[in-house]
């Protein structure tokens, strides 16, 4: 693993990345002008953005909380980003303080911070991996994965708002295949996914010519269904991130056309 200033060296704030963009549509303040720059060019063409990041993050806690009272005590999350008020560590120890977890993000400056402010209650242990989604099997093989996760007792997969940066040629499918066939049975896995096909057509040609090098890839419910077909649906089954399991939350909740990202939670079969 990288230390602390490896990372920071390896920092590129002239390209903006997506956990600092998402940072600063929360309101956070680790962000740079390239990052700002993307950000408000995006949420020029698509207003409703930076709803459907701080909605993101509600289903995110929700979900983490709904596994933790079902017995989950171990995390695995990939696609961290900046630490932010309730982490994942955050809300499954004030269920369970042993409760362990894994970070894994490919941002150093998410690395340093999360090594910085991620820090586990006694008795539960946290860890933090400098690896990517695309690449499981870095994942799945690093020792500090194996030191804090037993793979042999159910775990719970985040991949919240991350698998909208894995084109189709990166082949999704077998990415989450690969992560979920080493997990025991009982395990879970949380994932949300950005979509267009609730916006009108010159947003999605504002958003395409945001998109030039292809990264970001936006999918349909019925795609995002596909990629989790081999697992039971939590009900609702895939729903928009401000419904899922929100009927205690206050206030009017937002509809599918606003916030345009789906979210699910489902059973390792």
């Amino acid at each position: 693993m990288d230390t602390t200033d490896d990372a920071r060296a390896r920092i590129d704030t002239s390209v903006a990345h997506p956990a600092r963009r998402y940072n600063y549509w929360l309101g956070g303040k680790d962000h740079f002008a390239a990052d700002r720059a993307s950000g408000d060019a995006i949420a020029a063409a698509m207003p409703g953005v930076k709803l459907m990041a701080v909605e993101n993050r509600a289903f995110m806690g929700r979900a983490v909380r709904y596994l933790a009272e079902r017995g989950i005590r171990q995390f695995l999350d990939i696609g961290t980003g900046i630490p932010a008020p309730n982490n994942t560590h955050e809300i499954a120890q004030a269920v369970d303080p042993a409760s362990r977890v894994v970070y894994v993000d490919n941002d150093p400056i998410v690395l340093t911070h999360a090594r910085a402010l991620l820090t586990s209650a006694p008795g539960g242990v946290n860890a933090y991996l400098d690896a990517d989604l695309r690449e499981p099997d870095k994942i799945l093989s690093h020792p500090d994965l194996a030191a804090t996760l037993d793979l042999s007792q159910p775990v719970g997969l985040l991949l919240v708002a991350v698998l909208h940066f894995v084109r189709e040629d990166e082949h999704p499918q077998e990415i989450i295949d690969k992560l979920t066939g080493v997990l025991a049975p009982g395990s879970f896995v949380v994932a949300s996914h950005a979509t267009w096909e609730f916006l009108p057509d010159d947003v999605i040609a504002k958003l395409t010519a945001n998109n030039a090098d292809g990264r970001f890839q936006a999918r349909t419910g019925a795609r995002f269904a596909e990629l989790l077909s081999a697992f039971d649906l939590v009900e609702p089954g895939i729903a928009s991130v401000a419904r899922w399991h929100a009927e205690g939350v206050p206030g009017p909740r937002p509809s599918a056309e606003d916030v345009a990202c789906h979210g699910a939670v489902a059973r390792i079969r």
